[in-house]
């Protein structure tokens, strides 16, 4: 008998794959090449979760269609979505998501793989640099196109020598939906 697939497994099998190495190493060209660009680490910082951000705003349409994921009650579900589903999909890691607010508009995704930072060590100079950020700016990106405004960031980074990754989500504002102005003339 065939074991069930757990959430994620069957997205992760529906989309095209890229050798893991070639992603990590061109992610890492990106970020020097982004160093080299900016003198200033907070500027890069804001470079990647821009760059994230925009891919977000455009990632979510290829989740949507490969996932066949239903439209999520609230935040809670949609965290859960993202962890066995998205990052699963696309990363091939599956965060926990822990540490909810009490009020349910704030959760962690924790991870103990993190597959761009694989061959990574921060030199001295780069210990400001959050490594990771275009993490949020994909996260950030792609809940905005369902409708939620978020504040992404990235808590603790075992590149910086915390125990696991941590990203913290707190979802801002459900966004109503708009439909496209009908004239009815």
């Amino acid at each position: 008998m065939k074991a069930a697939l757990r959430p994620g497994d069957a997205a992760f099998a529906n989309v095209e794959k890229v050798n893991a190495e070639l992603f990590t190493l061109t992610y890492g060209a990106v970020v020097r090449q982004l160093l080299t660009d900016h003198e200033d680490v907070d500027d890069v910082n804001k470079q990647l979760d821009s760059m994230g951000y925009n891919i977000g705003i455009r990632l979510i349409d290829e989740f949507l269609a490969k996932s066949n994921s239903a439209k999520c009650a609230d935040f809670r579900e949609t965290a859960d979505v993202i962890a066995k589903v998205g990052f699963k999909m696309f990363l091939g890691v599956s965060p926990t998501v822990a540490n909810w607010s009490p009020d349910g508009k704030e959760c962690s995704l924790l991870m103990d793989d993190n597959p761009l930072v694989d061959f990574v060590e921060l030199p001295d100079t780069c210990q400001g640099l959050s490594y990771c950020s275009i993490l949020c700016g994909v996260l950030r990106g792609a809940l905005e196109m369902i409708s939620m405004r978020t504040e992404v960031r990235i808590v603790k980074d075992m590149l910086k020598g915390d125990d696991v990754y941590e990203i913290r989500m707190r979802l801002i504002e459900t966004v109503p939906e708009e439909l496209p102005y009908k004239d009815d003339e």
